[in-house]
């Protein structure tokens, strides 16, 4: 009788935990149901006269755990939201999020974007904060900043001088990276041999320039002496290759789970590649493929290119790298091939360590490396061995 009482106690006390936990969340900010699609968002908001905020956010984002669990939840913050805004939280690497984030140039996490009832921009703000901080930057990006009439008369023909310079410090205060090039590249336009000479030029290029096609940019990736004088060399330097590396994340598209390289235009950019003399050309074509069949998890062609990469003898690859290749091997491949070559990469690297052959990694870049990346091979071949 006594366990039985108790047990009712316990089922009790769990159903009023439970109810508790109900009340507590709905104190915060109501959002729509997950999987909600952005256009039934936008009608929502239209039909109970609301304006739309959206959480852009990955499940691996400290910062966007952080406002979802300590933010999001507080009875303040829900005060302030529900009765204004209808509220949708989207995985940007799920569903209709990769899209969504292409078109709406997300490129950062977590990014918070306000639209009105018709499903145009308001404003945007990145990064957690506390409470007053968040209710503040809504209410400051709940009012139109006029990018949406700006994008009109961008996209009428509008190429004033003036207007453009405008446009663009609107468009990199709302962190649209791509439309910001899009505009940069009409201020250089015509002046891809001469703008290095003006500062302001200068400046809008190593801002806002993303794109290797861009005539400023093919011409200073083959003379960048000329930049260099007005920006200095190594910003210079830094600049170009930020461009070449940053732009392999656009050849890899994943619409609705499916996941596709566009392989036309990457020749394309490895063409360029050439054309520019661009020394990493072989380093970047094979991270692309590395990256590209980790997202298909084909992992035969995963390690295939693992091992090109490996073999060339004008490419190194550390020991923190080497780990991080045969992670998602240990941690997702079921296949046996892939594991064992994964293995074999990870002996032959404690070989070399331990033979003398080969020193450990101890730095990465300016930072000196705490971690033990020869237990963590070791650690790796265990579990590569022994899969559950």
């Amino acid at each position: 009788m006594k366990k039985r009482i108790n047990l009712m106690l316990t089922l009790i006390l769990i159903c009023i935990g439970m109810s508790v936990n109900g009340q507590e969340k709905t104190k915060g900010i109501v959002f729509e149901k997950e999987g909600t699609l952005f256009n039934d968002a936008v009608k929502k908001a239209k039909a109970t006269n609301k304006l739309l905020f959206m959480d852009c956010y990955t499940s691996w984002c400290g910062p966007c755990k952080m406002m979802s669990n300590t933010v999001f939840p507080q009875e303040k913050v829900g005060n302030f939201m529900n009765p204004k805004f209808v509220c949708l939280k989207v995985d940007m690497e799920k569903g209709e999020g990769p899209e969504l984030g292409k078109k709406l140039q997300v490129t950062a996490y977590p990014t918070f974007i306000i639209f009105n009832a018709e499903g145009q921009e308001l404003g945007r703000f990145l990064g957690g904060c506390q409470a007053e901080d968040f209710i503040k930057k809504v209410t400051e990006n709940s009012t139109d900043n006029g990018s949406a009439e700006m994008d009109k008369r961008f996209e009428a023909g509008e190429r004033d001088e003036a207007f453009l310079y405008e446009y663009l410090e609107t468009l990199g205060s709302a962190y649209k990276k791509d439309q910001c090039n899009t505009v940069a590249e009409a201020l250089l336009d015509g002046k891809a041999e001469t703008f290095a000479q003006d500062k302001k030029l200068a400046d809008v290029f190593m801002k806002h320039i993303n794109n290797p096609f861009c005539p400023a940019f093919v011409y200073t990736a083959k003379h960048p002496e000329q930049l260099s004088a007005t920006i200095g060399e190594m910003p210079v330097k830094m600049k170009l290759q930020s461009v070449w590396r940053n732009y392999s994340h656009s050849l890899i598209n994943n619409a609705n789970g499916q996941v596709s390289l566009d392989q036309t235009q990457m020749d394309k950019w490895l063409t360029l590649m050439e054309e520019c003399n661009v020394k990493e050309k072989e380093e970047l074509r094979l991270n692309t493929l590395i990256t590209y069949c980790e997202k298909k998890s084909d992992w035969n062609e995963y390690m295939k290119y693992c091992k090109e990469y490996a073999n060339n003898p004008s490419l190194d690859v550390n020991d923190l790298t080497l780990c991080k290749w045969c992670t998602p091997i240990a941690e997702k491949c079921k296949e046996e091939a892939p594991r064992k070559a994964a293995v074999a990469m990870l002996q032959q690297r404690l070989d070399e360590l331990n033979s003398g052959k080969r020193q450990p990694q101890t730095k990465m870049g300016n930072m000196t490396l705490a971690g033990n990346l020869k237990g963590a091979m070791e650690k790796l071949i265990s579990v590569l061995n022994n899969p559950q």
